[in-house]
C-alpha cells in the first residue's frame, strides 16, 4: 500500500471523525447556538482537513477508485449512529450497508 492509500484512509476517518462531532453539536438550543457549539466548530475544521487530505490522495488514485472507497463511511455512520447517538439499526439499514459494501467490492474488481 502506498502513501496515497494511507491518506485516503485518512481522509475517510477524519471526515468521520468531523461528522461525528457536527452531530454531537446539534443538541444546542437553537441553530446559532448549535454554529457557536465548540463542536460544531471543530468538526467544521476536521472535516475541512479530511478535504485536503482527499485532494492529496487524488494525486495518485483515480477519481472512480477513490470515490467509491469512501462509501467505508456508510458503514462507520451506521456504527457510530447506533453506538455513540443511540440510533436504531434495523434490517432495511443492514441491507443497505450490505449492497454498499457489495458495490465497493466491486469496483475494486474493475
Amino acid at each position: 500500500m502506498n502513501a496515497y492509500w494511507v491518506v485516503l484512509a485518512l481522509a475517510i476517518a477524519s471526515s468521520m471523525g468531523g461528522q461525528t462531532l457536527l452531530k454531537a453539536g446539534s443538541g444546542a438550543p437553537d441553530f446559532v447556538a448549535q454554529l457557536l457549539d465548540y463542536r460544531t466548530i471543530l468538526g467544521l475544521c476536521i472535516y475541512g482537513g479530511s478535504a485536503i487530505l482527499y485532494i492529496v490522495a487524488l494525486r495518485r488514485i483515480p477519481m472512480s477508485v477513490a470515490l467509491p472507497f469512501t462509501a467505508v463511511s456508510y458503514v462507520a455512520a451506521l456504527l457510530i449512529g447506533h453506538y455513540a447517538f443511540g440510533e436504531t439499526i434495523g434490517p432495511l439499514h443492514f441491507g443497505a450497508v450490505a449492497l454498499i459494501c457489495a458495490g465497493v467490492v466491486l469496483l475494486a474488481w474493475a
